[in-house]
């Protein structure tokens, strides 16, 4: 199944619990949309974080980050990893 590295800026002084929180919002209907999020990562001083995940398709992964209530900025393909 093809992977993908989503972004979302604008989460500033984000906390390991509410990173947690909010992968697990995915986690709990990733499955709807035939997706699963492999690993979160956040730069709080940034407000970045990024989301790793296998996936039918960027739109499913934008789906269920929508539903989970944090749309992705950007979802891009992972076609080439070593």
């Amino acid at each position: 199944m093809p992977q993908f590295m989503d972004v979302h800026r604008g989460m500033m002084d984000i906390t390991a619990d509410q990173l947690n929180q909010a992968h697990q919002a995915d986690l709990a209907i990733e499955k709807e949309e035939g997706v699963h999020f492999e690993r979160a990562w956040a730069d709080p001083r940034s407000g970045t974080v990024y989301c790793l995940s296998e996936a039918p398709s960027a739109e499913a992964v934008q789906r269920i980050h929508e539903r989970a209530g944090h749309r992705a900025d950007e979802v891009h393909p992972v076609p080439l990893t070593v």
